[in-house]
């Protein structure tokens, strides 16, 4: 969310940062809201003038009284009595307008870097670079769940009758090595020096609207009925909401955290083949870091984060890329946002598996998250998140590109200490 006051002053450039969003539809709300803000604080000002002039006559009364000027006294506060009335309805005119202006601050996009790339949606998104030799086999590679399943490693039809699609059970070696994964990723990020953190995997709406634009809660949250409780979709969400309505001290700056959650996802539309099975489902678990930092120190640790994700991949033998995602598929939150994609052997492209964003400050003005510096001035702190490991989606980029012809999947070196030494998991059948 921007700050009404650069709102104000900047209608040229709020607009046209909204044109290179191709939002059109929301150029109008730049002056709506500037004219609310305009009768707002022409409110607000005649609030002040009335409570300092009813706070005066207020002292009046006491003097009078004390010189035995009681009908004097009594006149004083009549008119004391109607000040307060009309400085009621002043104060709900006020409420009212300060709701207004908010609801129309939270849909206005926030600014983006000057750095993103112009495009319309994902498909004019950049390449940046690659790490790792991408590599095709002799043999034909079978969709992820036939090799899972090859290896007793899932059970998907009993998952149906449980819970429906977009579920799963993992068996055996398969859930082994998911949990390895996660273990993993955590002890990677550790010795980065974050700190480890298991959130609440339920939080509220005052979070959920701090933390994301309303159309990616209403894509993707699921809501507990009858209670202000939502599954969170990752736990970036807690892990940020930690901090809602709290003052840091801008030495301990930066906050960086990793948590492990299981995440919740409604995964709204119809999905092509390549996206069933465990790529787009509606419960996984997740390692996730995040970082609140001095506005001056994001960027930097924008280019650290992302980094690690593409380390991590590549210390298990994973080929990888990093996307530059445009201006029109950047959530309104975003100020500039890299996608981190894996080479698939099967399908001969890279998918995504993790996403590092920079919000500068909008979640934390959303949210109330304010640092104080050393002279005692407050200001609002920016907000970063990635993802270092999402297992299912990891699975298929571990299985695919350490498949043998035999069915066979190799364990990468990395990760087997955590498979007990573990060098090979083999076809049951």
């Amino acid at each position: 969310m921007l700050d009404i006051k650069f709102v104000r002053e900047n209608p040229d450039v709020v607009k046209e940062n909204i044109k290179k969003k191709f939002q059109d539809n929301k150029l109008s709300l730049v002056d709506e809201v500037i004219k609310l803000d305009e009768e707002s604080r022409r409110i607000k000002t005649a609030a002040d003038n009335l409570r300092a002039s009813r706070n005066k006559l207020s002292k009046q009364i006491g003097a009078l009284m004390g010189q035995g000027k009681k009908d004097e006294a009594e006149e004083v506060k009549k008119q004391v009595g109607e000040f307060s009335e009309e400085l009621a309805r002043l104060e709900e005119q006020e409420s009212d307008y300060g709701e207004k202006i908010k609801k129309i601050m939270m849909v206005i996009p926030n600014i983006i870097d000057p750095s993103v790339p112009v495009g319309k949606d994902d498909s004019e998104n950049v390449e940046l670079e690659r790490f790792g030799e991408p590599v095709v086999p002799d043999f034909e590679v079978p969709y992820h769940t036939d090799i899972m399943e090859r290896l007793d490693g899932i059970d998907l039809d009993s998952a149906r009758k449980v819970a429906g699609n977009g579920f799963y059970y993992l068996m055996g070696d398969i859930a082994r090595l998911h949990s390895t994964v996660t273990s993993y990723a955590r002890d990677f990020m550790i010795e980065k020096g974050f700190t480890y953190c298991i959130p609440p995997f339920m939080i509220r709406s005052g979070v959920v609207t701090g933390v994301m634009s309303f159309a990616e809660m209403d894509a993707m949250m699921y809501k507990i009925e009858g209670e202000d409780l939502y599954l969170i979709g990752t736990s970036e969400h807690s892990m940020i909401g930690k901090y809602i309505d709290t003052i840091v001290d801008e030495k301990t700056l930066p906050h960086t955290l990793t948590s492990y959650s299981p995440c919740f996802r409604k995964e709204k539309g119809a999905h092509g083949l390549e996206e069933r099975g465990v790529y787009r489902i509606h419960q996984f678990e997740k390692q996730e870091m995040i970082v609140i930092s001095k506005p001056e120190e994001s960027m930097e640790w924008f280019n650290r984060m992302w980094k690690y994700t593409v380390e991590l991949f590549r210390s298990m033998d994973v080929p990888v890329r990093t996307i530059e995602c445009c201006s029109g598929d950047l959530a309104d939150l975003k100020v500039k946002s890299y996608d981190v994609e894996a080479w698939s052997p099967r399908q001969k492209k890279y998918f995504e598996v993790g996403s590092c964003s920079n919000l500068g400050d909008a979640q934390a003005r959303r949210l109330g998250i304010r640092v104080k510096s050393e002279d005692g001035s407050k200001y609002f702190a920016h907000t970063l998140n990635n993802t270092v490991a999402a297992p299912p989606r990891m699975l298929i980029a571990l299985l695919e590109n350490n498949l043998n012809e035999d069915g066979s999947v190799n364990i990468p070196v990395s990760l087997r200490p955590y498979m007990g030494d573990k060098d090979k998991i083999s076809p049951k059948k």
